[in-house]
């Protein structure tokens, strides 16, 4: 008979397990009605890491808090954020969110300087504050082609997994390898054609992980302005905004599980009435 100091690490004892029993409150069958039905994200912090957020754009309706990430020499910094949104990129992305959790808390990460420009150390040192603020969604409509930051995102990507922090991710508009999207720790999204923002398809062959709308949008833009537009970025915060129905009336949803419903109830998999 062995004891409990002779088991692997990260073993199972017996005595252990009779105190880790998971109450379930899932149905015999998740629905979509199960997921979201009367949610409005009530009780959600939702990150956008992005350019900055405009909260004054009536398509955003406001923002909870807002920092940006500059150069200090060569070390990125936390600074309280007076300046907004320096493209209209993440004025988009809020402002899509917004509109389908609209009792959610918006939190504006920005990553981009006023110059419009961003590089991969301030999205590293952004999505780390992120993760140490313990925002619930994070939504990621950028990414990096550059293998020196990779790993570090990756690590980074995983703290958030086992954290509780769900990273929405757009996969890049061209064909090419980039990062996050293609980390599995996180959600991952491709864009569709269609015009109903509650339409989402589950991939069946991964990175990929799921298909939003994302082309011809009116989304909010620079200077309370909206533009037309198509691309992955639009996508991605239309499943953030779904995650943060489904956490608002789930909360104590891990991102396993989260990313679990949002298969369940995609418009191909059967869930979706």
């Amino acid at each position: 008979m062995s004891s409990s100091s002779d088991i692997p690490a990260w073993s199972l004892t017996a005595e252990g397990a009779q105190g880790i029993a998971i109450a379930s409150g899932w149905p015999e069958r998740v629905t979509r009605d199960w997921a979201i039905g009367g949610s409005t994200g009530a009780g959600v912090d939702v990150c956008i890491l992005d350019s900055g957020v405009d909260g004054d754009h009536p398509l955003v309706g406001g923002v909870a808090s807002a920092v940006a990430v500059v150069l200090d020499g060569e070390d990125p910094t936390i600074v309280p954020d007076d300046v907004g949104d320096v493209v209209g990129h993440g004025s988009a992305c809020a402002g899509i969110v917004r509109s389908l959790a609209p009792d959610c808390r918006i939190h504006s990460v920005r990553v981009f300087g006023e110059g419009s420009s961003s590089s991969g150390s301030l999205i590293l040192a952004g999505l780390e504050y992120a993760i140490e603020q313990g925002f619930k969604v994070v939504n990621m409509s950028l990414s990096t082609t550059k293998r020196k930051f990779a790993e570090e995102l990756h690590e980074l990507t995983d703290d958030a997994y086992f954290n509780g922090s769900v990273i929405v991710a757009a996969a890049h508009n061209m064909p090419v390898e980039s990062y996050p999207w293609r980390f599995s720790s996180v959600v991952s999204v491709g864009s569709h054609e269609g015009t109903d923002s509650r339409e989402w398809y589950a991939n069946p062959d991964p990175p990929v992980e799921f298909f939003a709308r994302g082309v011809d949008i009116e989304i909010a833009w620079y200077g309370g302005s909206t533009i037309c537009a198509t691309g992955n970025s639009f996508a991605a915060p239309h499943i953030a905004g779904l995650a943060t129905l489904v956490l608002s009336k789930h909360p104590g949803l891990t991102p396993f599980q989260l990313k679990s419903v949002l298969y369940l109830t995609a418009s191909n998999t059967g869930g979706a009435t």
